[in-house]
């Protein structure tokens, strides 16, 4: 089906992410549509659908909206999977070559993003004012904290936030942004890991920038260019009429216009059920981002990153160049095609630019710039990524010399499946509703769903009573998963170091993800050294 879904377009009239099918499996290559389609037809497809609801197709079903995140349904021909890390028979580097000291256990997978040590080579988030990163707030945000990782807020918390207060268009105060800054740094050692606040073009213009780093001493501010799953700002849907309004008032885009008479009959009459609010698209400029960086760090910013989405070429080498002139202290790059809120199916299908191919866009410009002996920020990569191999991938293709470029993995959807299935599996034994399987192997009491419960108790005591469980969940997935995954595969490659994996830990397994990122194929890779080992 995967390889089916790359070739052709026939996922484009059935799809799960709009709850949509068709009346038979064999449709069209070209069109999606069943080859032969008849009026007496009681199944809704894409078409059918937005004969009905329109607009509303363009966008996840909206029955699970707040409840759960979306992503593409295409195969882009090249992704992680594409390529193998080579294991190693002989020798250790990062420790000494001594079986009982060369365990797996022993590998140090800490790192560091723009002078931030990490725990563990990961950020989550961005989490900004969508329903489903609210509702799963102290999980995510908890759970980062006792991962020793960064978080990142998200952009429009304070535009959302029915309590915020503005003073001449800009913000004063916000319960939600305070609350949500408050419960990571509940669980946060001020050592591993910390809170940034992202912020786009909305949020610049009602100073959450400002009142941030002031009044909530917030150490990193990231400037918001875009993400993978679309270049045309944040949306999310609002459900009431009051809300929209409100929204419009501080300057958000609403559609329909809620201000509208016509709007608000048809809205009370139940045509639809809920307004869009759409921010708007940035517009940076070298100079006015160069100065931009500066002034934050004026305001008292002691980090400014940049996060960008999966833009074309040329755009990549003019954010790397702007970034690099800015110094900026670290930044993003998100490639296609998944995210965390309202992200339109189509745009997340097609368009923007796929995960490797992106990062090795990426490297191409950090391999000019440092030849040029100018500044190359650290950087992270995002796109959906989900395992320890993809992110073992990532960071060793990106060492270039002198270690790895790529320091974390930046993750949204997966820590939010984590807390979201810890949440409904503890909800679930409440109501005695668990599947009868995963109650008869792990039994019915939630705490012992959790295998890191005990760790967490002896670290914590008392306190741990005050840890959420859906945190537990999401640290036993960062930590416990990732984590010991991360370390077990770089004992295979007899790495103990994190800024020891190096691109020729990895072999391509295509002609194409060899071309496209200059990774040897398997049979390639070291074949020079068998006359020599045999001669």
């Amino acid at each position: 089906m995967t390889e089916r879904v790359h070739k052709d377009s026939s996922y484009l009239n059935a799809m799960s992410t709009t709850g949509t099918r068709t009346r038979v499996r064999d449709v069209s290559p070209t069109s999606g549509m069943c080859p032969i389609c008849i009026k007496e037809c009681p199944i809704l497809c894409e078409i059918g659908l937005s004969a009905f609801r329109g607009r509303e197709v363009l966008y996840p079903a909206q029955v699970y909206y707040g409840t759960s995140t979306a992503a593409s349904l295409k195969n882009y021909g090249l992704d992680w999977s594409h390529f193998n890390i080579l294991s190693r028979l002989r020798g250790a580097e990062g420790i000494e070559p001594d079986s009982d000291l060369a365990l797996f256990k022993n590998v140090n997978i800490e790192s560091e993003l723009g002078g931030i040590p990490l725990k563990i080579p990961l950020a989550n988030g961005a989490f900004g004012s969508t329903m489903v990163a609210r509702e799963n707030w102290e999980g995510l945000a908890v759970g980062a904290a006792l991962a020793g990782i960064i978080f990142i807020i998200g952009e429009n918390v304070c535009g959302v936030d029915p309590e915020a207060k503005y003073t001449r268009d800009k913000v004063t105060s916000s319960k939600d942004l305070e609350f949500r800054i408050k419960k990571f740094r509940e669980f946060w050692d001020g050592k591993y890991g910390d809170i940034a606040v992202q912020t786009n073009v909305e949020d610049q213009r009602a100073g959450v920038d400002v009142y941030s780093i002031s009044k909530l001493e917030v150490n990193i501010i990231e400037r918001k260019w875009g993400q993978g799953a679309k270049a045309i700002g944040g949306e999310i849907r609002v459900s009431t009429l009051e809300k929209a309004l409100t929204l419009k008032k501080r300057g958000y885009v609403v559609l329909p216009d809620p201000e509208d008479p016509e709007v608000q009959k048809a809205f009370k009459a139940g045509f639809f059920k809920s307004f869009e609010r759409h921010s708007r698209v940035g517009m940076p400029a070298e100079r006015d981002f160069i100065e931009d960086v500066e002034w934050l760090r004026e305001q008292g910013a002691k980090k400014v990153t940049l996060k960008t989405g999966a833009y074309r070429p040329v755009d990549v080498a003019w954010t790397m160049k702007v970034a690099s002139e800015a110094k900026v202290d670290y930044m993003t790059f998100d490639g296609a095609g998944g995210g965390t809120g309202m992200s339109p199916v189509t745009m997340m299908n097609e368009m923007s630019t796929p995960t490797v191919y992106l990062e090795a866009q990426v490297l191409k410009c950090a391999q000019i710039l440092r030849k040029k002996g100018r500044h190359v920020p650290d950087l992270s990569v995002a796109g959906g990524f989900i395992n320890e191999g993809q992110i073992f991938k990532s960071i060793a293709m990106s060492n270039l010399g002198d270690g790895p470029l790529v320091k974390v993995i930046t993750m949204a959807r997966a820590p939010l499946t984590a807390v979201m299935k810890s949440a409904y599996f503890a909800e679930l034994a409440k109501e005695k509703k668990l599947p009868r399987e995963f109650a008869e192997q792990y039994g019915t009491d939630p705490v012992k769903f959790f295998v890191t419960v005990p760790e967490l108790k002896k670290k914590y005591g008392k306190r741990f009573k005050d840890i959420p469980l859906p945190a537990v969940g999401l640290y036993t997935y960062l930590s416990d998963r990732l984590g010991v995954g991360l370390q077990q595969l770089m004992a295979g490659t007899r790495k103990w170091r994190l800024d020891l994996l190096d691109r020729s830990d990895l072999t391509a397994l295509t002609e194409n993800a060899s071309k496209v990122t200059g990774i040897p194929t398997m049979d390639e890779v070291e074949t020079d050294m068998f006359e020599q080992i045999l001669g």
